[in-house]
């Protein structure tokens, strides 16, 4: 009762949906298309993933930050009223955020939602909480408690400030006793002081990572830009970063497989997006 009485605060929001989604086997589109409610299959239907985080994000200005299939995505979403970012190449959500760097020069908000193309159930409210949490912070994190952390990255906390994102691949590697310690983890979705994303970005591009991987059955290495590394630069640098925590996992779970897909399809017929509960 005491949510639906305060007055909801606008802000830009950034979507990621450049990606190839190279998990999603039998599937070559853009995964922000795939249907919450499936046809004759799973991969045709109708209410594109996109369209539900279109409707809950928070009344502002959009950009969608595209790359694979993008005639494509621009073909079903021209009616949401959204920018576009091209993002020339794959290279990584920090280069998805360097990609999104005019729309966020431009725009005339104070606060800025960036987000996954293909979470579609974190509700309004929650983001509402997330911008609320930049009053007093700069950049806000969006945590949960999974059943299991493997493939996520931590959220290292100090003093109730966040100091890093650790990737899976590292922290698997720490002594068990210090894993233990570790509860928070993050969901990809951030909110952030518009004026400190534009003036971060620029040491975002001075931080790029070597990755291997997987193109057409090869193996190779390519150059690649970590959003989360905002967290530390601004963190390193005195700035208040911050976090907020969902109770429920399937709220922020993303769609990176078939198996993801049929769950989210089910969960979206039964109607519990719409709750405030996933349980």
């Amino acid at each position: 009762y005491i949510e639906t009485m305060m007055e909801e605060v606008h802000a830009a929001s950034i979507i990621f949906a450049a990606g190839y989604g190279s998990r999603m086997k039998d599937f070559s589109g853009n995964k922000i298309l795939l249907p919450l409610i499936p046809g004759s299959n799973p991969f045709e239907g109708e209410h594109p993933i996109i369209f539900e985080i279109v409707r809950n994000l928070p009344k502002g200005p959009k950009t969608l930050v595209i790359h694979h299939k993008k005639e494509e995505v621009i073909k079903v979403t021209h009616d949401l009223g959204v920018f576009y970012c091209d993002q020339p190449i794959p290279n990584g959500t920090g280069g998805a955020l360097i990609a999104a760097q005019e729309f966020l020069e431009h725009t005339d908000q104070e606060y800025c939602i960036i987000t996954m193309g293909d979470i579609p159930f974190v509700m309004e409210t929650t983001y509402q909480t997330l911008i609320r949490h930049l009053k007093d912070q700069d950049f806000i994190v969006l945590g949960f408690k999974p059943k299991d952390g493997a493939q996520y990255g931590i959220v290292e906390i100090e003093n109730e400030k966040v100091q890093r994102i650790t990737e899976w691949k590292y922290w698997k590697e720490y002594p068990l006793e210090m894993q233990r310690r570790f509860e928070v983890f993050n969901s990809g979705i951030y909110a952030a002081r518009r004026s400190a994303l534009v003036a971060y970005l620029k040491k975002l591009k001075r931080r790029p990572h070597q990755v291997k991987k997987e193109r057409d059955g090869k193996m190779i290495v390519v150059e690649e830009y970590f959003i989360t590394d905002l967290v530390e630069l601004m963190s390193n640098d005195g700035r208040k970063v911050g976090f907020s925590l969902v109770e429920e996992e399937n709220e922020v779970k993303g769609i990176d497989t078939l198996e993801d897909l049929v769950l989210a399809q089910a969960l979206f017929a039964k109607g519990i997006n719409r709750q405030k509960s996933f349980g």
